[in-house]
């Protein structure tokens, strides 16, 4: 989260609590998937809230390091795997499939990158103006492609789903970012993780609502 620890620490929880309720509800491999991106936000502004807290205290200076990387980790590894890989679960679409596989691929291929990136070169987390500013010392990370490649699979997919729920899932995610990188363009790492954390409470409402397994698909969300 990017205003305070506390705020970053209430966020995981409500996640946290949004995460596990979805996967109890859950009736398919699909649908659990999907559960875990709010689980997997609540790790990581639980990660984030201890990066407050160690920006913030010198008491807990020695969690700065691993709790920027950690972060970091969430942000920048996973997210271009698992969205498009849990959207690639629910597509019946063939073409669409097609589509989110490759996305899935590339997403694969620049989470790797980065994975690489972030054990070889530094990285550090500044507190600025209420927000954390993460500086990445990797080159690509300064190219104006940098935000594309990120936001090609992570985003693209749930927006081309022939599954309108994680469509419209899709289109908030894509607003959100747009928000982020307009408004709070040297914070856009820390503030559209926050907006794409809140949006998936919505996964929550998709499941519950959820009354039958379409005959097309194993399921429908």
């Amino acid at each position: 989260m990017c205003f305070s620890a506390s705020a970053s620490f209430g966020a995981s929880v409500v996640l946290a609590v949004v995460g596990v309720t979805s996967f109890a509800c859950s009736r398919s491999l699909q649908q659990r998937v999907l559960s875990g991106i709010p689980v997997i936000f609540a790790l990581q502004q639980f990660t984030e809230g201890i990066l407050w807290m160690a920006l913030l205290n010198p008491a807990w200076s020695h969690w700065e390091k691993p709790a920027t990387y950690g972060f970091l980790v969430f942000a920048q590894v996973v997210w271009p795997v698992y969205v498009p890989f849990a959207m690639l679960l629910f597509e019946y679409d063939p073409l669409r499939k097609k589509i989110i596989t490759a996305l899935t691929i590339a997403g694969a291929v620049f989470a790797a990158y980065i994975a690489f990136c972030l054990y070889h070169y530094s990285v550090s987390a500044v507190l600025d103006t209420h927000h954390i500013r993460y500086d990445l010392g990797f080159s690509l990370a300064h190219q104006w492609y940098y935000g594309l490649l990120y936001f090609v699979p992570t985003i693209v997919a749930p927006v081309i789903s022939s599954i309108k729920k994680l469509h419209w899932l899709g289109y908030l995610f894509l607003s959100s970012y747009i928000v982020a990188r307009l408004l709070f363009h040297y914070f856009v790492i820390s503030v559209w993780c926050f907006f794409g954390a809140i949006i998936s409470i919505i996964i929550l409402g998709m499941i519950i609502s959820e009354k039958r397994i379409s005959s097309r698909t194993p399921t429908v969300v």
